[in-house]
């Protein structure tokens, strides 16, 4: 049975809190430390579904982990070319993650394998993946021609590969470039906006000879990948939620500590402080490859903005939360050049567009994108998460200036990039 919950409204957040490991570097610390030669240490891990999922995909192929408390793995990596057959279908859950950059990292395997996933999964789109790694000379096999999983993948010898990709995806770069690993010669990814850029610090940090540049970067094969430490900070992605709480909240003041402030993942920071939202980083540091930031967060008066190009791949996980913001800012906000939103877990467009409009937000769909009217007051009633966790955790901080209590259904989704959220979004909150 689906779970729900009830938010309800008023309650200022106050002191500090810290979220859960960023769920991108966490996926990508499991693969490459499977692929590492000797022990790699994570801590910090995010142990929601999607991590999981890539987790339980390198244990049927015979990579061990010693789970420990605190959220620190072990990896006994086993190499390049170390992994196994497996045995049954790799099933990928809801991460998209997970499945492509499996598809680029499987199809350089001397071995048959089968990605497969729940059914929102089997209806995100796989050729932009699947095509330019048949470029590379992989077999790959999916439904409507590769569109969709589950695909099959038969490993071949892959050749190096120059691709010029038609959006800014990390996850199609980091396909290619795990793929890259096992090429005859370098492979070059350019994007038409720099997307987030996790795969390639962590590919740095295991000793891959990576060379980014300013519109692309190069990954030449030959070098063993170490295994060592991997210290995951917080998702920014899950900050988010507390940050925009904290800024529409009257009274708030919040300390998140220890968030990822990766530039190519800043772009949540850049859009509200250009709303007017007060957010200041402090105690700004390194940490396995990656910037760390303590995020201090005051409740502000914020206006509406038009948000668009360069920075929008930047904060693509974000724009459910970002939607939330601007419907309580001042005038209207324009979110374009976001397509990508419509082939998430759910079509997040037309998904915030409708919950939100049901407890009378006005948000305008666009092809591309939405139009909010601010300042719309909003009232209680009931909602769905549609199946897609950041849907539901958006809802619950517009929820907070409700008039009445909401009711949000189908919350169990939430534990796919953020176990724990619920209490945690309580616990922050003070009469």
């Amino acid at each position: 049975m689906s779970e729900k919950q009830v938010i309800q409204p008023g309650g200022r957040l106050c002191g500090e809190i810290q979220v859960p490991g960023d769920k991108s570097i966490s996926h990508r610390a499991i693969m490459l430390g499977a692929l590492g030669e000797g022990e790699t240490v994570v801590r910090g891990l995010l142990r929601g579904e999607d991590n999981l999922a890539t987790l339980q995909a390198f244990r049927s192929m015979g990579v061990t982990f010693d789970e420990e408390t605190g959220g620190t793995l072990r990896v006994a990596g086993r190499g390049l070319h170390g992994l196994h057959e497996p045995q049954d279908v790799i099933d990928c859950g809801n991460s998209g993650t997970t499945m492509r950059l499996m598809t680029g990292l499987l199809a350089g395997q001397k071995f048959f394998s089968v990605l497969t996933g729940d059914r929102f999964l089997r209806k995100r789109p796989m050729k932009r993946v699947v095509e330019p790694l048949s470029g590379m000379g992989a077999l790959i096999l999916g439904r409507a021609g590769g569109e969709y999983a589950p695909l099959a993948i038969q490993g071949k010898a892959l050749a190096g590969i120059t691709h010029r990709s038609a959006v800014a995806s990390a996850q199609v770069k980091s396909s290619l470039l795990l793929a890259g690993l096992y090429a005859d010669g370098p492979s070059t990814v350019y994007e038409p906006h720099r997307s987030r850029d996790h795969s390639e610090r962590m590919l740095r940090w295991f000793g891959a000879d990576i060379r980014p540049f300013e519109d692309g970067v190069t990954l030449y094969p030959g070098s063993p990948l170490r295994g060592g430490e991997v210290v995951v900070p917080g998702d920014i992605s899950s900050a988010a939620f507390f940050m925009v709480a904290a800024l529409i909240v009257p009274g708030s003041e919040l300390l998140i500590r220890q968030v990822g402030v990766n530039p190519t993942r800043s772009g949540i920071i850049d859009i509200l402080r250009r709303m007017g939202g007060h957010i200041e980083l402090l105690n700004e540091r390194d940490c396995s490859g990656e910037p760390v930031a303590d995020i201090l967060v005051k409740s502000s008066d914020l206006k509406g903005v038009d948000i668009g190009g360069s920075v929008v791949p930047r904060a693509i996980d974000e724009f459910p939360v970002v939607s939330v913001a601007a419907a309580f800012a001042e005038g209207s906000t324009v979110i374009r050049d976001a397509r990508e939103l419509r082939v998430k877990e759910t079509d997040r467009i037309a998904s915030m567009c409708s919950q939100m409009g049901a407890l009378g937000g006005r948000m305008e769909p666009c092809e591309d994108g939405m139009v909010i009217t601010g300042g719309e007051p909003l009232r209680g009633g009931t909602v769905s998460t549609l199946g897609d966790h950041r849907i539901g955790m958006s809802l619950a901080v517009a929820a907070l200036r409700a008039s009445g209590p909401v009711t949000i259904n189908d919350t169990d989704c939430t534990a796919t990039s953020f176990p724990g959220f619920w209490d945690l979004f309580e616990c922050a909150r003070k009469d």
